[in-house]
């Protein structure tokens, strides 16, 4: 796929909703049509509830995607996916098990649980072959530089990073801008 893509689809992360900070000014500041989506177990009412597990997480973003397409009158195909965490996770391996896709947005992609770096989430990585932003804090403990440095390389797909400062899993507010400016960029090049 190439071309300017037709849209953003954003997803949470485990503890979070639609209505994240980030996916508000996104929304707001990208010339791109951006659709903030819930997961189902995140639209059962108030409360926490534990995430649905990855196949149903993955089932919801194909039929996202397809609501979207029509909705928006464009190939799903041409829309960019993404999040942030396990959001940006379930749309990468959405992707890696052949939903197309004009790039991946992933907000804080955790590479392995915090303290667990053996559990690495790369498996699917070799399956990426699609232009890929990458927005991680430096202090994240879901992942470190050095780490991403050693599995990124698995991703055939053209990886762009941004490394934020002083910052962990979820980047604070002072980063927003950065983040903006760098997701605008990179969206301009596809």
């Amino acid at each position: 796929m190439s071309g300017t893509p037709s849209g953003v689809v954003l997803f949470h992360g485990a503890g979070g909703d639609r209505d994240h900070r980030l996916f508000l000014k996104l929304e707001e500041a990208l010339d791109l049509p951006v659709a903030r989506c819930n997961f189902p177990y995140r639209d059962k009412g108030p409360g926490r509830r534990p995430p649905d597990r990855m196949p149903k997480l993955i089932e919801s973003i194909r039929a996202h995607a397809e609501r979207l397409g029509d909705e928006w009158g464009v190939d799903p195909g041409s829309l960019v996916f993404g999040g942030r965490s396990m959001g940006g996770r379930a749309c990468s391996m959405a992707v890696a098990e052949g939903m197309a896709a004009a790039g991946l947005l992933l907000l804080s992609y955790p590479l392995h649980p915090p303290g667990k770096p053996e559990k690495l989430r790369t498996e699917h990585f070799p399956d990426l072959d699609l232009p890929i932003l990458l927005v991680q804090g430096h202090s994240d403990p879901f992942g470190k530089e050095p780490e991403f440095a050693e599995h990124l390389p698995a991703i055939p797909g053209a990886v762009e990073q941004l490394w934020l400062d002083r910052t962990g899993h979820d980047p604070v507010e002072k980063h927003d801008d950065t983040v903006i400016d760098g997701v605008r960029s990179w969206l301009a090049s596809l």
